[in-house]
């Protein structure tokens, strides 16, 4: 029989306040770049500035932010076997561990900032901007990895909402602030342009912090006090962390490709590939909430072994994930020329970002299907695949399409050619081996 888990009730119920919960990065960064495209002095290099520094920052907090995933779905599948009293001092090692990495990481990056961002192509006014931009904003790299973490211990406990109330929480704050202190405000506040938009968002990162923290202590019965000895499942924890990690740096090996090629196809190309890359991240996460969902569920449902429930919830969940895509794809061509000028009113700029929109929407039904399965292999532990899948996508389908589009001169079209050859790379892989996982155990 199959379990009532799946239904489409409780899956709506845990991907809904998912998916208004992981749109908040996305949100975050969409709107320092609306704000900032739109400072009237230099608003094209504070636009490029903000996306390239932005950029390599999501790269750090999704590649050492991959204990969320690991958490989760350890939580989860000790949930589903009834054995949750067993992992109650897991989380806080894990996130000891997490918060001294990003530490570490912080202190070595921020000596050599400038040498980063020149690896990006940025020069000029767009260097300075990068470096006054990630300054600040890095600051707020070890507090969104103890969210990060505290959101995995929600989802493994099958709770979706209370990271939906934080990250509200961190959108609001930011959007209030951007407005504040981009532009100031006459006879109190003195507009501090790029660099206001990062004190926005450090501070929205600290106020998610101190909620995420108060809401764990007072809605769970997990502990962040430190103890010992070292649980036994932290070593796997690591490993699964670690496969998540080299997955991450091919994610965003990609990423890098993108964001340099475009720089160095002019700064009107690099303002418009940063538009067009924050509303694909921003459709992305959107996706990914029934990935979530998928990803809660299914390691739930593997600790019990209840594996025709499991069967089903891959085929219930791709179908949603697809639909919600499809959707978005729907809405983006039907608002096209509006969305752009919500950005920028540099013509250069918006000539650019149309002429490549219409593939980032044509890649969205792709992406929901390689997202939805994405997260339905967190939540089954199959780390080391999901690196293997990334490794693959990034080396053997974007970068090489990217290398046959500029022997061509395509430029952004290239760029966005080579992301429809990754997802479709992916969505393909995963999917072939749920089937081949689970048909054996179904009989």
């Amino acid at each position: 029989m199959v379990s009532t888990l799946i239904s489409f009730k409780n899956i709506n119920k845990l991907a809904v306040p998912a998916i208004i919960a992981g749109i908040a990065e996305p949100i975050l960064s969409i709107t320092d770049t609306a704000i900032v495209g739109k400072i009237p002095e230099y608003g094209t290099e504070s636009l490029a500035a903000a996306g390239i520094a932005g950029s390599f920052l999501s790269a750090l907090i999704w590649i050492l932010g991959q204990t969320r995933s690991a958490i989760s779905a350890i939580i989860s599948q000790y949930l589903g076997a009834g054995k949750i009293e067993e992992i109650k001092t897991l989380p806080a090692q894990a996130i000891f561990l997490n918060i001294t990495l990003s530490i570490l990481v912080l202190v070595s990056t921020i000596f050599f900032i400038e040498d980063i961002f020149k690896l990006y192509n940025a020069s000029g006014l767009i260097l300075q901007y990068c470096v006054s931009y990630y300054s600040i904003r890095v600051w707020g790299f070890p507090l969104t990895l103890f969210t990060f973490a505290i959101f995995g211990i929600f989802r493994g406990l099958q709770n979706t909402f209370w990271p939906m109330i934080i990250a509200i929480l961190g959108v609001f704050i930011n959007i209030g602030l951007d407005y504040i202190l981009v532009y100031g405000v006459s006879g109190y506040i003195t507009p501090m342009a790029i660099e206001g938009a990062a004190w926005a968002s450090l501070i929205a990162q600290a106020c998610m912090a101190i909620v995420a923290f108060v809401l764990l202590l007072f809605k769970t019965d997990i502990s962040l006090k430190l103890c010992f000895p070292i649980h036994p499942e932290l070593s796997k924890l690591i490993t699964m962390s670690l496969n998540l990690f080299v997955r991450s740096i091919a994610l965003n090996t990609a990423l890098y490709f993108a964001n340099a090629n475009a720089t160095a196809y002019g700064d009107e190309y690099i303002a418009a590939h940063t538009i067009a890359l924050n509303i694909w991240m921003f459709t992305a996460f959107f996706i990914d909430g029934y990935g979530a969902a998928g990803n809660i569920l299914s390691g739930r449902l593997l600790g019990a072994k209840d594996y025709q429930s499991l069967w089903t919830l891959g085929k219930r969940v791709t179908l949603y994930g697809t639909g919600v895509s499809m959707m978005l794809a729907i809405i983006g061509f039907l608002f096209y020329y509006p969305i752009g000028t919500i950005f920028s009113h540099e013509t250069a700029v918006l000539d650019a970002f149309y002429s490549i929109f219409f593939i980032v929407l044509i890649v969205q039904p792709i992406n929901g299907f390689a997202f939805v399965f994405d997260g339905i292999f967190k939540g089954l532990g199959e780390m080391k695949y999901l690196r293997n899948v990334l490794l693959g996508a990034t080396f053997l389908g974007f970068i090489p399409t990217l290398y046959i589009c500029n022997l061509l001169d395509f430029k952004l079209h290239g760029v966005w050619i080579s992301f429809t050859v990754w997802a479709l790379y992916r969505g393909c892989a995963l999917s072939i081996k749920f089937k081949k996982k689970m048909l054996p155990l179904l009989h």
